[in-house]
């Protein structure tokens, strides 16, 4: 049973992956040959069948996972010997560990409100224009793009050498009469970590507009009607109609895209790899559980963002009830 939840070698962890396929495969099995039975089963009987399967991986997907996760936070960097709160205070106290929990909340911050500013800015001035199906395409196009193929088309833009950035920048300097080199874009903090919250911008700005287009769409005509019979300007619309009839979609973008910001792996390590003080939680997480093979202090990180995560999602679950409700 040890080998089948702990593998370590090729073998064991084959024999594993075959075990839980056999595993799925007869549980599927057996729903089918009971809901084949000609003896009609009680409703909650066929419920708790058509659940179970769902409720098994759950169990060793996510329930179990996160228990063991819990559970090593608290032990050193082998695992086996307990150190009680040491990771959790470690975190809270070292320079470098405060740093990450600095930069993870710059992201969780800015990049939902920038981000959701653009996009409803974006689809109020393109909505109902000429051009406004070939506009929106141009800004969801970074949606289509990887965070990982995002972050390299951008570390070459921030190219100290031949990048777009630093060619602006020498370019701008030369036309007021003066000669500079532009810097290590990437290596200077805290400049660095803004950089790399653009990029998330960049991508999410496209998703925003999106949902807030639609939701725009959705006001009534005859509202926004009424409006302009009761002397409103486009300012005053926008403020009054607009703004309170799509709340509901903007905290919900808002609250999605900061569940994507505390997540925020791939544009660091891609760019950065964490250095030069832009690491963020999910980053040093993979930092200290793989490159360093601190097994406790990569739980505890992990923990953290759990903590983090979960209040996020139960009000973004909750915003999405009431603007389903209010449709």
């Amino acid at each position: 049973m040890n080998i089948l939840l702990h593998p370590e070698t090729g073998v064991e962890k084959m024999l594993a992956m075959a075990v839980a396929i056999l595993l799925f495969v007869a549980v599927v099995a057996l729903v089918l040959f009971i809901t084949n039975l000609p003896k009609r089963m009680p409703s909650w009987g066929v419920a708790l069948l058509f659940l179970f399967p769902a409720v098994l991986l759950i169990c060793f997907g996510l329930i179990y996972p996160t228990v063991v996760t819990f559970k090593n936070s608290f032990y050193g960097r082998d695992g086996t010997q307990g150190v009680g709160w040491a990771n959790y205070i470690q975190i809270f106290t070292s320079p470098d560990f405060l740093r990450v929990l600095l930069n993870t909340v710059l992201w969780t911050i800015l990049v939902p409100l920038v981000a959701t500013l653009v996009g409803l800015v974006y689809a109020v001035v393109v909505d109902r224009t000429r051009y406004e199906k070939l506009a929106k395409t141009l800004i969801f196009l970074p949606m289509a793009i990887s965070m990982v193929g995002a972050s390299i088309i951008w570390k070459f833009v921030y190219d100290q050498r031949v990048g777009l950035l630093s060619a602006a920048y020498t370019g701008i300097a030369k036309f007021f009469g003066h000669t500079v080199q532009a810097p290590q874009w990437l290596m200077n903090a805290p400049l660095n970590t803004f950089l790399l919250i653009f990029v998330m911008i960049w991508i999410e700005a496209g998703y925003a507009m999106t949902v807030l287009s639609t939701a725009i769409k959705g006001i009534p005509e005859d509202l926004v009607e009424a409006s302009r019979l009761d002397g409103l300007n486009a300012w005053q619309q926008f403020i009054y109609l607009t703004i309170p009839m799509i709340r509901p979609s903007i905290v919900v973008v808002i609250t999605t895209v900061a569940m994507a910001g505390l997540k925020s792996f791939d544009i660091v390590r891609t760019m950065t790899a964490g250095n030069y003080d832009t690491s963020v939680i999910a980053n040093e997480f993979y930092t200290q559980s793989f490159q360093n093979q601190n097994t406790g202090l990569g739980a505890a990180l992990a923990v953290l963002m759990f903590i983090i995560v979960i209040p996020v999602v139960v009000f973004n679950i909750s915003q999405l009830r009431k603007s389903q409700d209010v449709r």
